[in-house]
Protein backbone atom coordinates (compact mmCIF):
# COMPACT_ATOMS: atom_id res chain seq x y z
CA UNK A 1 0.00 0.00 0.00
CA UNK A 2 1.06 3.39 -0.92
CA UNK A 3 0.31 6.71 0.89
CA UNK A 4 1.13 10.12 -1.51
CA UNK A 5 0.77 13.61 -0.69
CA UNK A 6 2.50 16.44 1.34
CA UNK A 7 0.46 15.14 4.64
CA UNK A 8 1.48 11.62 4.13
CA UNK A 9 4.89 12.90 4.04
CA UNK A 10 4.09 14.95 6.93
CA UNK A 11 3.19 12.45 8.96
CA UNK A 12 5.90 9.86 7.95
CA UNK A 13 8.01 12.67 8.85
CA UNK A 14 6.97 13.41 12.43
CA UNK A 15 7.36 9.62 12.91
CA UNK A 16 10.88 9.64 12.05
CA UNK A 17 11.08 9.28 8.69
CA UNK A 18 14.02 10.83 6.75
CA UNK A 19 13.53 14.23 5.71
CA UNK A 20 12.84 15.32 2.14
CA UNK A 21 16.41 16.18 1.78
CA UNK A 22 17.85 13.16 1.75
CA UNK A 23 16.22 12.42 -1.41
CA UNK A 24 13.20 11.57 -3.19
CA UNK A 25 14.31 7.67 -3.15
CA UNK A 26 14.99 6.74 0.03
CA UNK A 27 12.47 4.43 1.88
CA UNK A 28 10.17 5.67 3.57
CA UNK A 29 7.25 4.08 5.50
CA UNK A 30 4.13 5.07 8.35
CA UNK A 31 3.06 2.23 10.53
CA UNK A 32 -0.34 2.90 11.83
CA UNK A 33 0.97 2.65 15.24
CA UNK A 34 3.02 6.09 14.83
CA UNK A 35 0.07 7.69 13.16
CA UNK A 36 -2.00 7.23 16.13
CA UNK A 37 1.12 8.16 18.68
CA UNK A 38 1.40 11.28 16.20
CA UNK A 39 -2.12 12.01 16.50
CA UNK A 40 -1.99 11.77 20.72
CA UNK A 41 1.50 13.86 20.06
CA UNK A 42 0.04 16.72 18.36
CA UNK A 43 -3.85 17.37 19.14
CA UNK A 44 -2.82 19.34 22.23
CA UNK A 45 -0.87 21.60 20.45
CA UNK A 46 -1.33 24.91 18.39
CA UNK A 47 -0.92 25.35 15.17
CA UNK A 48 1.95 27.48 16.05
CA UNK A 49 3.46 24.70 18.15
CA UNK A 50 3.10 22.24 15.46
CA UNK A 51 5.38 24.15 12.42
CA UNK A 52 8.23 23.52 14.83
CA UNK A 53 7.58 19.90 14.51
CA UNK A 54 10.18 18.30 11.96
CA UNK A 55 8.34 17.94 8.29
CA UNK A 56 5.38 20.43 9.44
CA UNK A 57 5.37 23.71 7.34
CA UNK A 58 3.16 26.57 8.24
CA UNK A 59 0.61 25.93 5.24
CA UNK A 60 0.10 22.19 7.32
CA UNK A 61 0.14 23.23 10.15
CA UNK A 62 -3.49 23.89 10.50
CA UNK A 63 -4.29 20.73 9.12
CA UNK A 64 -2.04 18.30 10.11
CA UNK A 65 -4.07 16.84 12.89
CA UNK A 66 -7.32 16.64 10.10
CA UNK A 67 -4.68 14.73 8.39
CA UNK A 68 -3.85 12.37 10.62
CA UNK A 69 -7.43 11.74 11.78
CA UNK A 70 -8.34 10.77 8.52
CA UNK A 71 -5.28 8.91 7.58
CA UNK A 72 -5.14 6.93 10.90
CA UNK A 73 -9.14 5.91 10.36
CA UNK A 74 -8.66 4.93 6.46
CA UNK A 75 -5.74 2.53 7.30
CA UNK A 76 -7.61 1.50 10.38
CA UNK A 77 -10.94 0.44 7.78
CA UNK A 78 -8.44 -0.79 5.14
CA UNK A 79 -6.69 -3.24 7.77
CA UNK A 80 -3.00 -1.33 6.49
CA UNK A 81 -0.62 -1.84 8.98
CA UNK A 82 2.11 0.38 7.39
CA UNK A 83 2.23 2.36 4.08
CA UNK A 84 5.13 2.75 2.26
CA UNK A 85 5.41 6.45 1.39
CA UNK A 86 5.82 7.88 -2.37
CA UNK A 87 7.41 10.58 -3.06
CA UNK A 88 5.08 12.55 -5.51
CA UNK A 89 1.47 13.15 -5.13
CA UNK A 90 -1.59 13.20 -7.35
CA UNK A 91 -0.89 16.17 -9.28
CA UNK A 92 2.52 14.49 -10.54
CA UNK A 93 0.70 11.09 -11.42
CA UNK A 94 -1.70 13.19 -13.65
CA UNK A 95 1.35 14.65 -15.50
CA UNK A 96 3.41 11.91 -16.06
CA UNK A 97 0.20 9.80 -17.33
CA UNK A 98 -0.59 13.06 -19.86
CA UNK A 99 3.14 12.48 -20.58
CA UNK A 100 2.88 9.32 -21.28
CA UNK A 101 -0.70 9.25 -23.89
CA UNK A 102 1.60 12.06 -26.01
CA UNK A 103 4.60 9.43 -26.81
Amino acid sequence: MLGTSKTMRSLARLAGAAPSADGPYVTRRLRLADVTATIARITPMTARERVELPGVSASRSHQILAGGIVAEAAMDLLGVEELTICPWALREGVLLRYLDLMS
